[in-house]
């Protein structure tokens, strides 16, 4: 049985995506700074504000789980 190769098993394939989505990251930082804002506090309408919120709480939540798991993790064979 040959194995049927995916769109992303070929290195030149994620190369252009990711060249695609870094593009793309870029251009919606650049739009970024032309569109105006309704914000309600002073630190909403900084410009790239909730891209930057957005991976530091990303980065936050990874951190909580981790910590939780501390207190929250089971051993093997806690259901048997």
């Amino acid at each position: 049985m040959k194995k049927e190769l995916k769109i992303f098993d070929k290195p030149e394939n994620v190369k252009k995506f990711l060249g695609f989505f870094y593009v793309a990251l870029v251009l919606l930082l650049i739009i970024d700074l032309f569109v105006h804002k309704h914000s309600a506090f002073a630190w909403d309408g900084a410009p790239a504000f909730f891209a930057v919120y957005g991976f530091i709480s990303c980065v936050m939540l990874i951190f909580i789980a981790k910590l939780l798991r501390i207190f929250i993790k089971r051993d093997e064979d806690y259901y048997d």
